[in-house]
């Protein structure tokens, strides 16, 4: 049977949970053309249909992340590519108030 997004959060354990969720309300509750589904084992956030971005968690330090999935055309300093050729991510501390 496949997992569901909503199912893909309840599977995680605290802070990361509640960091993932928090991030979730914020994409979704951002504009009526972004949707999300489920690739890849991770929630997927479409815009209009095209691939927006991931929530994962980092699997050495399990630190939440934003993969932003053309995030070779975003500059921002808090943006880390690494080895990716396209990709950006953005960390998470979870333990983080939002504002």
């Amino acid at each position: 049977m496949k997992e569901t997004p909503g199912q893909f959060y309840l599977s995680l354990s605290e802070p990361q949970q509640s960091a993932l969720l928090a991030l979730r309300s914020l994409l979704l509750g951002y504009d009526k053309d972004i949707s999300e589904t489920q690739k890849y084992g991770m929630p997927c956030f479409l815009y209009k249909r095209n691939i927006l971005c991931y929530l994962w968690t980092d699997r050495n330090t399990q630190e939440p992340y934003i993969l932003m999935a053309e995030g070779n055309h975003l500059t921002h300093p808090a943006l880390e590519q690494g080895n990716r050729a396209r990709m950006k991510i953005l960390r998470v501390d979870p333990l983080q108030t939002f504002r």
